[in-house]
C-alpha cells in the first residue's frame, strides 16, 4: 500500500493562497485555514502517534462542509410500466395533445402550464407533450426537450403532472413525453 505524501512547505503556502481566494458558498462561512509557523520558529515536533493524518483528516474535514447540497429528487414518479404500455399501444386514449415546437422557452413554459391546468380542471389524466427533438447538429439534445421534465419538478407544474415519461416511436418518440396530470384536490 502507497504511503500518502504530505505537503511541502512550499506546496502549504500556495494551497493557502489559492484557499484565500476561494468565495465561500452563499449561506457558508469560510472555513478556517491552518496558520502556517513563522519562518523563524522551529517546527513543532509531531506528537509519537499524530503522523500525516491530522492535517489530511483536518482538510477533509474542512471539503466535506463545502460541499455542495445533492440535487432534489424529482417528486413524480414514471408512468407504471402497464399503464404505459396501454397509452403506447392505445387501450388507454391520451385525452389531449399540445405541440410545443417552434416555441422559446418562455412562450412554451406559459402555454405548457396553462394547458395542464386546463386539463386538470377538465378531468384530463393522460396528455401528450410534444417538445420536439431538437436539431441534430453538433450532436446536442433539443432545448424543450432537456427542459420540460426539469419544469415539470418545479413547484409551479409539481400540483398538476403526477408522473411522465418518454412517449414511443409511433407518438413523436424521443420528442415526446406521456404525461400524467395529477387529480385536482
Amino acid at each position: 500500500m502507497k504511503r500518502r505524501r504530505t505537503l511541502s512547505e512550499e506546496d502549504r503556502r500556495l494551497w493557502a493562497g489559492v484557499a484565500r481566494q476561494a468565495v465561500p458558498l452563499k449561506g457558508r462561512a469560510m472555513p478556517e485555514l491552518p496558520v502556517p509557523p513563522a519562518a523563524g520558529a522551529p517546527p513543532a515536533a509531531p506528537k509519537a502517534g499524530d503522523g500525516a493524518a491530522k492535517p489530511a483528516a483536518g482538510l477533509a474535514a474542512a471539503l466535506a462542509r463545502q460541499r455542495p447540497a445533492p440535487p432534489p429528487v424529482p417528486s413524480q414518479h414514471p408512468i407504471e410500466r402497464p399503464t404505459r404500455r396501454k397509452i403506447a399501444k392505445g387501450r388507454i386514449g391520451i385525452d389531449a395533445r399540445i405541440d410545443l415546437h417552434e416555441m422559446t422557452q418562455a412562450t412554451a413554459h406559459s402555454v405548457l402550464a396553462g394547458f395542464l391546468l386546463q386539463a386538470q380542471a377538465m378531468g384530463l389524466r393522460h396528455v401528450l407533450v410534444i417538445t420536439g427533438r431538437g436539431g441534430m447538429t453538433g450532436g446536442s439534445r433539443g432545448v424543450l426537450r432537456r427542459v420540460v421534465p426539469q419544469w415539470f419538478a418545479s413547484p409551479q407544474f409539481r400540483p398538476l403532472v403526477s408522473g411522465f415519461d418518454s412517449a414511443e416511436r409511433h407518438h413523436g418518440g424521443d420528442g415526446a413525453l406521456y404525461v400524467r396530470v395529477r387529480r385536482p384536490k
